[in-house]
């Protein structure tokens, strides 16, 4: 089975589209979430710290010492979290999990450790409150980068079925839009054992001069992770960092800091661009009008140019033209940057599990 993750809007334009439809899911089938993420003992103790956990064992390493562990050991609900949240991009289209049947914690989980999902369907059957979903019944196991399975969860979900998802793309915009099936543009390349591993971008020879892709989902900006980013990029400027002085001298209207900004509409392009070796320059970036918190910004990115690398024979160089727009469809940013990305079937991915 084909699986493709972009929408032909337009001539040489293309909208990335994330989760399947109900319909997609046969029983029996696995899928292996991409990216992994490391965890480090700082994010363990913010999530307790959070959370108001009172377990010691997660934040003092001198108690934990004295554990069986040895050191702080990871929050259970934190693994949960990271190992559920990483299938979002098959399950994107679900529209709530309505039971787990089973959280089983398995092996500890550690600063520094590297989780990595995988998902199998168990069942798949109509859901009769509703006509819109469907019911699959999933085991979503988390493995370290040793292949150990930390934890296994298996839980009831409803996922949309074909044009049912309220947001779904691109039904929302234009009925005439068609799926880009395009070898390039397939989300999930098929192993050896039959199960489906997500892909994390394209290679350089899938890009060419005048396509446009349209980054999806968008994101929507708050005043608190304006303050967050300030704050831990030294940029104390009251402006972003002093709600009182927002309050008395800006109307209380927190204007995003331009530097995260950039931060994030670059990263919002990850998904198309994800195998990137290196941003190597940005020029020409316009802040078109300033934006503000609980502003949602969409990206979309046009390809300029391509060439071989002289010095790199498994890369080559693009540069686009990258535009960010807020949620009435006014510019607020724009700029051309270069780097670096592998070309098709090189990098590391394969040794790495990807």
């Amino acid at each position: 089975m084909s699986l493709y993750g972009y929408a032909k809007t337009g001539e040489n334009r293309y909208r990335e589209i994330f989760g399947l439809d109900f319909e997609l899911f046969k029983e029996g089938m696995t899928f292996k979430h991409r990216p992994g993420i490391t965890l480090s003992q700082q994010d363990n103790r913010d999530e307790a710290m959070d959370a108001m956990n009172s377990a010691h064992l997660h934040y003092d390493q001198n108690y934990a010492s004295q554990t069986e562990w040895s050191k702080c050991l990871g929050v259970s609900t934190l693994t949960l979290q990271v190992v559920m949240g990483a299938s979002w991009k098959t399950f994107g289209h679900k529209f709530r999990i309505i039971r787990y049947q089973k959280i089983q914690m398995q092996k500890p989980v550690f600063g520094g450790d590297t989780l990595y999902s995988e998902s199998t369907i168990l069942e798949k059957k109509d859901y009769p409150d509703s006509q819109d979903v469907g019911l699959l019944t999933v085991k979503t196991v988390g493995k370290n980068s040793k292949d150990i399975t930390v934890v296994t969860i298996v839980y009831d979900v409803l996922v949309y079925k074909k044009r049912k998802h309220p947001a779904c793309l691109p039904v929302n915009v234009s009925s005439s839009f068609e799926i880009a099936e395009e070898p390039r543009f397939m989300t999930y390349r098929q192993l050896e054992d039959n199960n489906y591993i997500e892909q994390t971008g394209l290679y350089y020879e899938h890009f060419n001069p005048g396509e446009t892709f349209e980054h999806r989902p968008g994101k929507t900006v708050t005043a608190e992770e304006n303050l967050r980013h300030s704050l831990i990029s030294l940029d104390w400027n009251p402006k972003y960092t002093n709600f009182d002085y927002i309050d008395k001298y800006y109307a209380g209207v927190h204007y995003i800091n331009e530097n995260y900004l950039i931060g994030a509409a670059t990263a919002s392009t990850t998904r198309t661009f994800g195998r990137v070796v290196a941003n190597l320059e940005w020029k020409d970036v316009e802040l078109h009008i300033p934006v503000k918190a609980g502003d949602t910004f969409y990206a979309e990115s046009e390809i300029l140019s391509k060439r071989e690398s002289k010095s790199r024979s498994d890369q080559g160089i693009i540069c686009v033209a990258t535009r960010a727009f807020n949620q009435n469809k006014r510019l607020v940013l724009s700029y051309e940057r270069t780097f670096l990305i592998y070309k098709a079937g090189l990098g590391s991915y394969e040794a790495a599990g990807y």
